[in-house]
């Protein structure tokens, strides 16, 4: 599947680890914390979900169906 092979290396994430960070003040600095936080919390849920939903099928196929 497509959604298995690695991101290219010009995602969101890549983009924002390369930024400069010494334009921004301490409460800039703050709030993005707290937004990345967020948003590793988000994806820690989402990677659990499909984790656990392909655990199903696997455990649909192994059983045949049945």
């Amino acid at each position: 599947m497509d959604e298995d092979l690695p991101r290219p290396k010009g995602d969101a994430a890549s983009a924002l680890a390369k930024e400069a960070l010494d334009s921004y003040s301490q409460d800039e600095l703050a709030a993005r914390i707290a937004l990345l936080e967020a948003e590793i919390a988000r994806v820690r849920a989402h990677r659990d979900k499909a984790s656990a939903h392909r655990l199903a099928a696997e455990a649909l196929f192994r059983s045949g169906g049945q």
